[in-house]
């Protein structure tokens, strides 16, 4: 099986965001193919007891390995496994393939995308570019929804009500102060980025003189989306994450930041007040705010894993 394509893939993959940025995955090559497995040490047993945003997680970058490999010119294969410990997805190369376009576009905004917690301006996301969004995520697997003006309010208070009960239990504090890490010494964790929006983002400085300094912006054009479906298996899991990763991608390509809001589904009442505003009353997998920035300032990249740390060769 060809190597350097593999280890690109590789690459590529260690830039998907995840919860808390804890980067929960590893992978492995052998004479079959490349094998994704979940890192369970790294679950964040306060914020996510049962691994659905770790399945979540794994399931982005297994996504990003994807595209990195079609947009190489790869064609492939994927076996994703049911409840099987922590083997989660194989890869298996079928042979060279002319490289898709749309897929070099999303590897392009893989390298481009970041968490952006800042506030984003009032021009608002096209319909289109939302329309888009929808079928990427249909095409993985899942739906999305974007939470509608007289939905806002209600989103609204979800968020804020899921974050005022995280703040307030002491086990996720320490899942917070374990994962907010400054950024030059550490290969994971997030960066301190803090900011207000009329959406309440998740707070992970403790100290509020910590983070990037966030001037006041209106952030009404901002697009506010869910990702659901009606599946809770671990493989609907790992799938949504694919879904989350191709929605990403295309809002990225599209010259829009991101900012993934998963703390609303972390807890039971803001989730089943999110679930209240889909139209399938589906399970809520995450959300999602984007908009076009106010800022031109790039926001620095998150710390990443080393490839040796989470790569390996097998017999």
């Amino acid at each position: 099986m060809p190597y350097e394509p593999i280890v690109e893939a590789v690459r590529d993959a260690l830039r998907a965001p995840s919860v808390f940025n804890t980067q929960p995955w590893r992978w492995g090559i052998d004479a079959g193919g490349l094998e994704l497995r979940a890192e369970w040490s790294r679950q964040l047993c306060a914020v996510d007891p049962y691994g659905h945003e770790l399945l979540l997680s794994c399931g982005v970058a297994l996504h990003h390995a994807l595209v990195s490999l079609a947009a190489q010119g790869w064609a492939y294969a994927v076996e994703r496994y049911g409840d099987d410990g922590d083997r989660l997805a194989r890869i298996r190369l079928l042979g060279r393939a002319d490289p898709d376009p749309f897929s070099v576009t999303l590897r392009d905004a893989i390298a481009a995308r970041r968490t952006d917690r800042r506030p984003y301006s009032d021009r608002p996301v096209p319909a289109a570019t939302v329309d888009e969004m929808i079928a990427a995520a249909v095409s993985a697997g899942a739906r999305l929804h974007r939470v509608r003006y007289d939905q806002m309010p209600m989103f609204a208070v979800a968020v804020a009500f899921a974050g005022a009960t995280e703040t307030a239990d002491p086990a996720y504090l320490g899942d917070l102060a374990r994962w907010t890490k400054p950024p030059q010494w550490t290969d994971d964790g997030v960066s301190l980025e803090t900011g207000v929006r009329r959406v309440p983002v998740r707070e992970f400085a403790l100290n509020p003189l910590d983070g990037m300094a966030v001037e006041p912006g209106g952030d009404l054009g901002a697009a506010y989306l869910v990702l659901h479906g009606p599946g809770t298996t671990r493989t609907d899991r790992l799938r949504a994450g694919e879904a989350f990763s191709a929605v990403l991608l295309t809002a990225v390509a599209h010259g829009l930041r991101v900012a993934p809001i998963t703390d609303v589904i972390e807890v039971d009442h803001p989730r089943d007040l999110v679930r209240g505003l889909l139209p399938e009353r589906d399970e809520p997998y995450a959300a999602l705010r984007c908009g076009y920035p106010i800022h031109t300032s790039e926001v620095p990249a998150s710390p990443r894993r080393r490839l040796r740390d989470v790569l390996e060769s097998r017999p």
